[in-house]
């Protein structure tokens, strides 16, 4: 009988704590493991997440279903990277926490006589905010959020960073958007980077691309055309953005500027930003909480729409 196994979490990235689930206590059959695969809601909401994010050491929110005696199970986490070491098995029983190195990494689970690869979804462990040097983390120049001179951490800013390099670029963080959409675009040859990644703002943007699919019986969604013009930016970039907000949601890894053929005509006008923003509406009628801000961009070049999950409804046009 299948297990729903939850690692009790603390979402420290999203700035809330989630309540501690514990693990199900169901029996299951005693024998090798013959399915071990994340939970449908380990993919948020829109069902399209593929990475998960957590802290350092901390207990790991990823929802699984595994078949076996609880009590004879272990699990490790598998680094992406050559050439990282694995972590220890460690018992299921006792939830999932998320390894002690920052990086990328997939869920096995082991019984006595088999082992299973946890498939489609990754864990990212973070480097902590606290990690940051002034206005550098790792060589990399971030700049400063508002208050973190005076305080030992600004209070709106991310907890932790997800630590990308050349080889990371290409990792997705959900069907439509990949790591290297995060990267700040402010020339820097420093390698890696570090990009806040908020799941979401993940989350939502998935479920604007179903909700635009939607109108075509959504056959076509494999082919929607999405273009990434600005994902985070560090509050140093955001700076030298013209007309940049200094509090630009940009910076905190819960915004993206995107332009999207919503029509399918092969290109993106005024027409597209209008269908794109009757979808984010939509989206933010059934789900209240993915609330945030939407700037209609139309004036010069391929026009986009930003889109937010600051948890208020703002509308502008730029």
């Amino acid at each position: 009988m299948p297990l729903l196994i939850f690692g009790s979490a603390a979402l420290a990235y999203l700035g809330f704590l989630r309540p501690a689930e514990g693990l199900d206590t169901r029996t299951a059959e005693a024998r090798p493991v013959a399915v071990a695969k994340p939970a449908a809601d380990a993919f948020g909401r829109s069902g399209r997440l593929r990475m998960r994010f957590a802290l350092p050491g901390t207990l790991v929110d990823y929802p699984i279903e595994v078949q076996g005696n609880l009590a004879d199970l272990r699990y490790a986490w598998l680094p992406l990277s050559p050439g990282d070491s694995a972590g220890p098995a460690r018992a299921l029983v006792d939830g999932l926490v998320a390894p002690t190195d920052p990086g990328f990494y997939r869920l096995e689970i082991h019984s006595e006589s088999a082992r299973r690869a946890v498939d489609g979804l990754s864990l990212a462990v973070l480097v902590p905010f606290t990690a940051k040097s002034g206005a550098t983390l790792n060589g990399y120049r971030i700049g400063f959020y508002r208050g973190e001179r005076a305080r030992s951490l600004a209070p709106d800013a991310p907890v932790g960073f997800v630590e990308i390099d050349t080889v990371h670029l290409d990792l997705s963080v959900s069907d439509h958007l990949r790591l290297g959409d995060f990267v700040t675009r402010d020339n820097q040859s420093t390698w890696p980077r570090y990009a806040a990644v908020d799941p979401r703002l993940l989350d939502k943007v998935e479920l604007v691309l179903d909700e635009i699919a939607s109108w075509y019986g959504g056959e076509k969604r494999a082919g929607v055309e999405v273009d990434v013009h600005s994902g985070f930016r560090t509050p140093l970039y955001n700076r030298r953005v013209k007309a940049a907000a200094r509090d630009s949601r940009h910076q905190f890894g819960d915004a993206l500027d995107l332009a999207i053929d919503a029509n399918r005509d092969g290109r993106v006008n005024s027409k597209d930003t209008r269908l794109v923003a009757l979808a984010v509406e939509i989206i933010e009628r059934t789900h209240p909480d993915l609330a945030g801000g939407m700037g209609i961009y139309a004036r010069a070049g391929v026009p986009y729409v930003h889109i937010d999950a600051r948890g208020q409804k703002v509308r502008w046009r730029g």
